[in-house]
């Protein structure tokens, strides 16, 4: 394993890391001591870096449970901002509720700090400069180490450090954002921002939320389970792309999913791909094909199928800037509408 710089941090991470989403019980393996054994099996194979959240479920705390007498190992990441309950205080980034989140997350995760503390979703209701400022004192308090965004656009992460700077607060280190052949909007402004501030970027759904496994395919019966939840593995355009990229792959040699994965880790703003693994075969499949190393010939093959900085169709759980949920965000009143 070629381990990377994580950023500017000094920290040192795995190219492939562990995403949790599919420890939680409720919505992933519904068994922890299987979930543990993957963790376990990660591990040993030499990833170093596993990223959950507050709002997984109980991903936080089967994730802690694997880390016993594992912890010192670990680069431990997780996240918060999204609701956690039903109380309108419990998500955000007010400083209220990071200090309350923190512990919490530090409660599940049984241990004392966490390597890289990750906004979720920024909260528009919120002044950045008041999430910056209780981030910085979780790291002078030596509950976290490093801080990072996710989901965030290009504008955003400009204010950010911008606005770190000039107050001398501890800025973002790293962004978590959406990336796959088939998702490449990132390569248009949040990965060049990112680099231009020496940010590290995990990058989440490699595998296109599961349509480059190739497992959905044109004109066969196909394991269609999750697609009441994922309208995009049943978007006749991405698998229009998976049919051309299914050929592309047995002509290099490699399965459709090492493809894609090599793909994700081969843009030098890329620092890790996150595995979204829930059993052993699954990652042991992501695995074997951790040493691939795609060719410029190919890349530019892939870069005709997908043209660079385009997205096939937006992913379902891409995050939607404010101002395009909210219609009133759009539109003048209707007071003003009349006098124009």
């Amino acid at each position: 394993m070629q381990y990377r710089s994580l950023g500017r941090t000094g920290i040192k991470v795995s190219p492939y890391a562990l995403g949790a989403l599919m420890f939680a019980t409720q919505v992933g393996n519904p068994d922890p001591q299987d979930s543990v054994r993957v963790i376990h099996k990660a591990l040993d194979a030499g990833v170093n870096l596993i990223d959950t959240s507050d709002a997984y479920g109980d991903s936080e705390e089967v994730v802690g449970r694997a880390l016993t007498g594992r912890r010192d190992t670990v680069v431990l990441a997780t996240k918060f901002s999204r609701p956690t309950g039903t109380d309108p205080n419990q998500q955000g980034t007010s400083r209220r509720w990071i200090m309350t989140a923190i512990e919490d997350s530090l409660r599940r995760l049984r241990t004392d700090h966490i390597d890289l503390y990750q906004v979720h979703r920024l909260d528009p209701d919120t002044d950045i400069e008041e999430t910056l400022s209780a981030l910085t004192d979780l790291i002078r308090a030596g509950k976290v180490r490093a801080i990072g965004s996710s989901n965030t656009p290009a504008g955003d992460i400009v204010e950010a450090q911008t606005i770190a700077e000039r107050r001398g607060l501890a800025r973002f280190r790293t962004e978590q954002s959406p990336y796959s052949i088939l998702n490449r909007g990132i390569e248009n402004e949040v990965l060049p921002t990112a680099q231009r501030y020496g940010m590290g970027t995990l990058v989440w759904g490699p595998l296109g939320q599961g349509m480059l496994t190739g497992r959905v395919r044109k004109g066969e019966q196909n394991d269609l389970r999750r697609a009441h939840l994922f309208r995009h593995l049943t978007d006749v355009r991405r698998i229009d792309v998976v049919e051309r990229l299914v050929p592309l792959a047995e002509e290099v040699g490699v399965p459709l999913t090492h493809l894609a994965m090599a793909f994700a880790i081969a843009h030098p703003g890329v620092t890790s791909a996150l595995l979204g693994a829930r059993t052993l075969d699954q990652l042991d499949g992501l695995l074997d094909g951790v040493d691939v190393a795609l060719s410029d010939d190919v890349l530019d093959r892939i870069d005709e199928i997908v043209p660079p900085g385009t997205d096939v169709t937006r992913l379902d759980q891409a995050y939607v800037p404010p101002a395009l949920i909210e219609p009133a965000l759009r539109r003048r009143p209707v007071d003003e509408r009349r006098a124009a």
